[in-house]
This record gives structure tokens, sequence and C-alpha cells, in this order.
């Protein structure tokens, strides 16, 4: 193989050259691991190879060291340790720290991601204990380029997430803080090594806090880090603030003495830099202040409520700060950028977020100073100052007392409502906005007499004027339609005498089928759903009535097919789809059973809609879900529909390459079952088949095993005793399940493997229940493992309540299954009795946890005395 052409290619224009060069290096890989490496290493490292060689062979190594899913990576990392040479190692390990020498800055940064790729395979096992030694001497006694690349390196180690990296570098704090804090001097006159010094030094900062606890060290840290804020670099004093961001969210107990002597007017100077980024970042560190203040102050209450005395230390930094900083954040509000896009994060963005959390942190403290900018700025001939104005306003709606903000809302309530007619559409969708955060917060000050009526018809001109405007329009009226729903089932609420008005607007809005206007439809459509849930019952006749004109649409969806001739085209089809059939999903949620006289006609249309969508179409998710509404109404009603839609759930229960979609169809079957009741029988066989097939399958069966687990649960109880011929190969599973274990350390997969075991019960008390009814003595060989595994998550410090809810079911339901005595002794286990106790007695538990744990405790007290003892290992 010529590696310089092949090397090349990589980089080729053309797709095909590009992929046959890459499965040429993935062959070579393969077949002669340490020879590839090696070639690869020595090409990297040669100073006589053009740049982009070099590149290529820079991209290739990092590739054979680094992949997304954590299995592959291992695979990766085993071929290392296992498949190369001893002397091939230190010959590759270096050539590469040779490299980070090289003037050829992409060389050196590739060198540096390799590196740091061996390092995360043999920093953990001490195999490489000459690395850092190595990296600090570069950074002392190296030329530039060596000193640069040496601290990107050990930025590179140090942001690693390896466990196990993360873990042994602690060991080497003092060598990473020797090499970063000299690179990091403001006596390093290149700004390039004093850059990356300031980055490895902000992803050091977890490691170091040994150091850290030194008063010596951790001053001179602050020292070098404040005036690294102040090189006149821009770069440099955004990592710089970006380190003091770090800081306190680390060690927040050790701040006070620099927050008195320098922080406060360090950040208050970077809020008022000139470049961006050193502004934002300096907005951010208040943030984190108030981030942190408030997760203290929820930690101290827990641990009071609980009767601990261990408080964590409390500074009050947001409080006594809040006079400076808090009037620089307001100005700072005034610097928007009208051409900025929805999701752009700038500087006035970045102070509305800081005076949103001010506001939570100081609470009432906050408010004059900000009603005295708001009365200021809020007839400014400028449109940035009344938008500011505005703005500042809506960020204190959550922190101070509401009786405070009560009188004031009042107050400014018709202001805002004018101000949704202002000329200036940023500060119509600011006005909007801060309507939405009144509704969410302190709705109680908005009087549905006086102030209703005016605030629904001035947000649905908004929504109306520009499409600009839709989110913070429909957001509010979200917000307005949940706060004013008044109690479930009431047949009157204060929307009532807005809905028909408001579902014509909506509809009005929602009718353009272009292109453009997709983001408005869609909010609007939210809109709709959000006003159609919260109905009161005098409104379900507009709602049935209103179900015409969304199945109207939805059919004349179908024909549109036949006249895509873009991808464009078929997007607005399918975002019409999708909305037509989720304004139809909470239609059919809210009448429930008075949706049958459109049954017929609902089931016709979406079985239309799911004969015409393409292959990977996202609106069969929606339909499916319209689907599993409409036969949770309907109940068993809805068996005569199932012939027709079967093959349309077996189609989608068999498309694993489409997790999301499986996953859908999944929890169809559940409703379906669950519906249908024994109904259910004929088609449980395909049912079986299809998630059996699932849990065998290569890529979703783990992902989706809980739910599918779940679902057999389910379809037990749907079918009762006739799901004794699935009993078998069911309780094979759940065994199987049963038997995986939480590895050390993998925080990630902790919900999965707690909704796993929420699986299993839910299928064991599913098969249960069904077996009760006359085949009880099926259960009888898996009656140990049940035991088993209860006394598996009794034991289980980190349980979830809804764990232990579905444990207490289980023990209940199986003492019921077996009310003579037949495993007596079981049941009168010491961990049993110890458990329910443990529920009953909690404080930690819900009232329906601990009524699921008496109703279990009376079960087992029903237990004869004697009986055949379970052999229980």
């Amino acid at each position: 193989m010529d590696v310089n052409h092949v090397l090349e290619s990589t980089l080729s224009p053309d797709a095909s050259t590009r992929h046959n060069a890459e499965q040429q290096l993935l062959q070579a890989a393969e077949l002669d691991f340490s020879a590839y490496v090696s070639t690869l290493a020595h090409e990297l490292a040669n100073e006589q190879a053009q740049p982009h060689i070099r590149s290529a062979a820079g991209i290739a190594l990092k590739n054979s060291f680094s992949a997304r899913e954590y299995t592959r990576l291992r695979d990766l990392q085993l071929r290392w340790r296992d498949r190369v040479a001893a002397d091939i190692k230190t010959s590759v390990k270096d050539l590469a720290l040779r490299t980070l020498a090289s003037k050829d800055s992409r060389a050196g940064q590739s060198a540096a991601q390799f590196v740091a790729s061996i390092a995360a395979i043999e920093i953990p096992r001490n195999q490489w204990p000459e690395l850092m030694p190595a990296l600090v001497a570069n950074v002392g006694e190296g030329g530039d380029h060596l000193k640069q690349y040496s601290l990107v390196t050990i930025g590179y180690i140090c942001e690693s997430e390896d466990t196990e990296l993360r873990d042994s570098l602690v060991q080497h704090s003092n060598a990473i803080l020797t090499a970063v804090v000299q690179g990091a001097r403001k006596e390093e006159t290149n700004l390039d090594v004093r850059y990356a010094a300031i980055v490895a030094l902000s992803d050091s900062l977890e490691f170091v806090r040994t150091n850290f606890d030194n008063e010596g060290e951790r001053n001179y840290i602050m020292q070098v880090i404040c005036e690294a804020t102040q090189s006149g670099e821009s770069r440099i004093e955004s990592g710089a603030y970006g380190c003091l961001n770090r800081i306190m969210a680390l060690y927040y107990d050790k701040m006070r003495f620099y927050m008195e002597k320098a922080l406060f007017g360090l950040t208050i100077l970077g809020m008022k830099n000139q470049e961006e980024d050193v502004a934002k970042l300096a907005i951010e560190f208040w943030c984190t202040v108030c981030e942190e203040e408030l997760a203290i102050e929820d930690d101290n209450a827990l641990t009071q409520a609980e009767g601990g005395t261990e408080l964590r230390p409390y500074f009050n930094f947001s409080r006594v700060a809040a006079r400076e900083v808090v009037p620089v954040l307001l100005e700072l509000l005034a610097q928007q950028d009208e051409d900025a896009a929805d999701e752009e994060y700038n500087i006035s963005r970045a102070a509305y977020q800081c005076l949103q959390l001010f506001a939570q942190a100081v609470g009432n403290e906050i408010v004059q100073a900000v009603l005295g900018f708001v009365e200021q700025n809020l007839r400014h001939g400028d449109w940035h100052w009344r938008d500011a104005a505005v703005s500042a306003f809506g960020a204190i709606m959550e922190g101070p007392d509401e009786k405070m903000l009560e009188p004031l809302i009042k107050q400014a309530l018709p202001v805002l409502i004018q101000m949704m007619g202002d000329e200036s559409v940023q500060v119509k969708d600011s006005a909007a906005y801060t309507l939405g955060r009144i509704c969410e917060n302190v709705s109680d000050s908005i009087d549905p007499q006086t102030h209703l009526a005016p605030l629904v018809r001035s947000l649905f001109t908004g929504l109306s004027s520009n499409p600009k405007m839709a989110g913070s329009c429909c957001w509010a009226l979200m917000n307005l339609a949940d706060r004013f729903a008044g109690d479930a089932g009431a047949n009157v609420n204060p929307l009532s005498g807005h809905f028909q008005d408001s579902i014509t607007h909506i509809l009005s809005v929602t009718e353009s089928p272009t292109e453009g206007d997709a983001q408005l439809r869609m909010a609007a459509y939210e809109v709709l759903n959000a006003f159609v849930t919260n109905a009161a019952n005098d409104s379900l006749p507009i709602i049935a009535k209103l179900s015409d004109v969304i199945l109207q649409r939805l059919e004349n969806t179908i024909p549109m097919q036949q006249q895509i001739v873009s991808v464009d085209d078929r997007n607005v089809l399918e975002e019409i789809q999708t909305s037509l059939s989720s304004g139809l999903l909470a239609i059919i949620q809210r009448l429930e059973r008075e949706i049958k006289p459109q049954a017929d006609r609902i089931m016709h249309v979406l079985l239309q809609v799911l004969n015409s969508v393409g292959a990977k179409s996202s609106v069969p998710d929606t339909v499916f879900a319209t689907v599993g509404a409409l036969a949770n109404a309907l109940e068993d009603e809805f068996v005569k529909y199932m012939d027709s839609f079967a093959p349309f759930l077996y189609n989608a229960l068999g498309s694993q390459e489409e997790p999301a979609l499986c996953a859908m169809a999944i929890g169809l079957v559940s409703d379906v079952t669950r519906s249908l009741g024994e109904m259910s029988q004929p088609y449980c066989d395909a049912f079986m088949n299809y998630l059996l097939q699932i849990l065998s399958g290569p890529s979703n069966g783990n992902q989706l095993r809980p739910a599918i687990l779940q679902c057999f649960g389910d379809m037990a109880q749907a079918i009762g005793p006739h799901f004794e011929k699935y009993l078998s190969v069911v309780a094979q599973v759940l065994n199987q399940s049963s038997s995986m274990t939480l590895s050390d350390g993998a925080f990630e997969m902790f919900d999965y493997f707690v909704s796993l075991r929420e699986g299993i019960l839910d299928a064991w008390d599913g098969a249960i229940l069904a077996m009760k009814q006359g085949k009880a003595n099926s259960l009888r060989p898996h009656v140990d493992s049940i035991f088993k595994f209860l006394q598996l998550v009794g034991q289980d410090p980190n349980r979830s309540e809804a764990l232990v809810r579905a444990a207490m079911g289980v023990i209940g339901d199986l003492a019921e299954a077996f009310p003579n005595g037949e495993y007596g002794e079981a049941f009168r286990s010491e961990w049993i009795g110890q458990l329910i106790r443990e529920v009953r007695s909690s404080p930690e538990y819900a009232p329906r946890t601990k009524d699921t744990a008496r109703w279990a405790r009376e079960q087992v007290k029903r237990q004869p005395m004697g009986g055949q003892a379970s052999q229980m290992s």
C-alpha cells in the first residue's frame, strides 16, 4: 500500500475515492495494526512530508482510537494493549511526543490528540509513567511549539470522560498543575502558549482538589487566573473567566477571600468588556454564583428537614453583589442584535438569563432596582431600551414573593398588552414572552374579568402579525390555557367565554399550507392542543365540531402525496400531517368515549395516512399515538379496526432500524391489549414473536427491553389465563434480565437499570394476576426466581420508589395467588417483613406506595402457618 497516496485520497472531494481510501486504511489496520500505527506515526512525525499528508495521518491515527459506542472504544483500546509489541509502542509514543514540537500546527494538534488517546489506555494502568514528567519538562524547557502542544495534550487528557482515566489523574495533579500554571503566567510572552495553558488549566481543575486545599498553592493559582483576565488578549481573558466559572462551581467554599479581594471588581469589568466572548463568560460567572447558591440553599434545607446539622457553607455572594451587578446586567439587556437568530446566545440573552437567576437567588431585593430601570425606559424612543425594560420586568417573575409582585403586575398588564402593538417586532416579542412568564409564574395576579379578554386578544393578534413572534405568543397562550383550566372535569372555567373565538383564530392562522409559515403553523397547533386539553365541559360541543375540521384537513392531505416534487414539499406535508394528527390526539383524549361517532372516519383517514407516507417518515409516530388514544377511548369496541390496523403495527414492530417507531409500536401493543382485553388474544402470537425478535436483535434489544417487559405484563393482564402458553418463554426472558448488573461507575446506565427492574416486576405482576384465574400452578416453577429477584430489589440501596411500589404489588399478588400457605415459609422470610415495615414507616415514600405496602402486609398475614416451604437457595 502506498501510504501517501492512500492518505491523500482520504482528503479527496470525490466521495467514492474517499470511501475506497478509508476502506484500505481499515483493512490495513485489521491486517497488521502494529505496522499500521507505526507507519502513520512516522508519517505524522515526518517534517519533510506535505502538511495535508501529515494531517491525514493524524486523522487516521485519531480514528484508530476513537468511537462513539463504549464497547467499540474498548475494543479499539484493547487492540493497542494486546496486539502491539512493547518496542513498537515505545517507538510510536516517542514519535508522537516528538511531533508536539512541529512547526506545523495541524501536525502538533493531531499528535496531541493521539498522545491523549494512548494516555487514556496506559495512564490508568501505570504503563506510561514518564508521560507527565515529559510534558512538564516540555513546558518548562521546550520551544514555543513544544510548550503549546504539550499543554494542548494535557488539556485533551484532562477533558476525557473516561472514568478510569479521570480517577487516575488525581495522582498526577502536581505535575499537571506545575505545567499549566507555568504556561499561564503573565511572564509567558507567547500568547498561543498562554492560551493553551489556560484551556488546560480549566480542564484540569477537577483533578487538583488537593492542591486547591493548600492555601499557598490556591493563592498562586487564583493570582495567575486573575492576571489572565487582564491580559489584553480576548481569547486568554475568555479562558480565564471560564476558569473562574469552573472554580466557583467546584470550590465555592474556598472563594470568600477572593470574592472580597478581586472577583467582584474583575467580573464587573469583564461584563463591560467590548469583546463579546469575554463579556458573556464574565456574565456567566454570576450565573454560576447564583446557581451554586440556589443549590446550597436547597441542600441545606433538605439536610435540616432530615434532622442533619452538617450544612454547606453559604456566603450570600449574589445578595451582596446584586447592588453592583444588577445595574450592569440591565444595561447589557439593551445590547440586542435585531438580526440574531432565535437560538443565538449573545450578550443581551446572557444578561437576561443572569438576571433571572439573580431574581431567584435574592428574591424581593431585586425588585426596586429593576422597577426603576423599567419605569425609566419603558417609553424610550430607542426600541433597544424599551425592549430591555420589558424583558427586565419579565425576568423577575420568578423569585420575589407573589404578594409583592401582584400589585406591580396588575399595574403593568395594561401597559404590556398595549406594547403588543409596538412598532418594533422585537419589543412585541419580548412583551409576549413577558406575558407568558406572568401566566407561568404568577397567574393569580391576572384578573379573569378585567385582564383575560384583552390578554387573549393581544396574544392572538401578535400571533398573526409576525412569524418571529410565533414562539413567544404561543408559549404565553399555552401557559394561559394551563393556568386557567380550573379543576379537572369542571363544567366551566375562565377560558370558556373565549374558547370559540380562540379556536376560530387558531384555525385561521393554521390554514396556510406554504413552507414559509411552517414555524407559525406548528406553534399554533400546539396552542390548539393546549386549549383543547384544558377546556371545560361546556366547550366539549365545540371540540366535537373541531374534530370535523381537523379530520377534513387531514383527509385533504392524502392527495397531496401525489403532488410532491421536492424534499421541501415532503417536509411541509409531513409537518402538516403531524400537526393535524397531534390535534386529533388531543381531541380524542379530551372527548374520551364521546369520540365514538367519529371513530370510523378517524381510523379510515389514519390508515390512509399510514398507507401513503414514505419510508423514514416521522408521521407514523404521531399517528400511532392517536390510534392508541382512540383504543383507550373505545376499549373493546376498537376490535373492529384491528384486522385493518394490525399489519401497520406489525411492520412498525419489525422496524428495528427505526428505534423511535419501534418503541412507539411497543407502547401501542400495551395500549391495544389493555383496551381489548381478551379480544386481543388472536393477535398475541404475532405480538409475542415480534417482541422476542426485538429482544434478540443486535441493535435495540437492550434499549427497548424495559418497555417490552412492561408490555408482557400488560398482555398477560389483558388475556388472563390464555397467557399460560407464553409463560415459560417470558419467564426465561425475565430471569435473563434479572441477572443483568450495573457495573461500577456506570452512572449513565443507572436510570436504564432501574427502569429494567421496574419492567421485570411489571411483567411478573401481570403474569401472576393472569395465572391467579385458575392457572396458579403454572407459576410454581418460577416462584423461587420471583422471590430471589424481590430480595435483590429489597437489598438494593439505590432502588426507586416506583420499583419499591412494584415490589409491594408483586408480593401481595403472589400471596393472593397461593393463599393456602404453599410458600408460607418464603413469605415469612425476615427480609420480606423488614422491607414492608421499612416502606410503611419511611417518610420518603408517598401515600400511594405506603398503601400498597399495607395491602401487601395484609396478604402476607393471611398466609396460613405451615404448608409446603419453598426450596429457595
